[in-house]
């Protein structure tokens, strides 16, 4: 589950936030996420698999100095959509870059003959288009919800579940898809 712990720093954020104080909620989303770049440093992990864990420290701390200057901007009632939207830019970012963002988490899970192969990489790229598609979606989605119904708590959750809990059930099951199909054509007579 080492995609999970990567984003623990947002998944901790939308937490609070829907409890506390957009401010704390920011700084709880930085310590998380600087705590996980400690522990990987302190691993010894490269750093293209902690890409989402950057990407957090950097938004978290931005976000935490602009809400702490501007407590009562407007920013604080859509900074749940705002982070979606990073993650969506990360994601993207990463693919522009040819550097798909689980590329790095799923290195450390693969035989390291396997990282070069085009497969591996191209089930990477698939993968990681479907977690900036998702965040894509689930930015738009929340912003929707914050603009027509910003007091449904409900609806909010209820993107930020699907956001996630899409891509990641696709994370877990195409890569095993995959194997099965290349098992099976494997065994195929010729």
């Amino acid at each position: 589950m080492n995609y999970v712990r990567g984003f623990l720093p947002w998944l901790a954020f939308s937490v609070v936030a829907a409890r506390i104080d957009w401010r704390y909620s920011a700084l709880v989303g930085l310590a998380v996420a600087a705590a996980l770049l400690l522990w990987d440093r302190w691993a010894r992990r490269p750093l293209d698999a902690s890409t989402i864990q950057l990407s957090a420290a950097v938004f978290f701390g931005l976000l935490a100095l602009f809400a702490f200057a501007v407590p009562d901007s407007p920013l604080r009632t859509g900074a749940i959509a705002l982070s979606s939207g990073w993650l969506a830019l990360t994601a993207w970012a990463s693919l522009i870059a040819r550097r798909p963002f689980t590329l790095g988490i799923a290195k450390q899970m693969a035989d390291p003959a396997r990282w070069h192969d085009p497969r591996f990489v191209r089930v990477n790229v698939t993968i990681t288009t479907v977690w900036a598609v998702s965040f894509t979606a689930a930015t738009i989605a929340l912003a929707a919800v914050l603009a027509y119904a910003p007091g449904s708590t409900v609806a909010l959750v209820a993107v930020k579940a699907i956001a996630w809990a899409v891509p990641m059930t696709f994370t877990l099951y195409y890569p095993a898809v995959l194997r099965a199909r290349a098992a099976r054509t494997a065994h195929e007579p010729t």
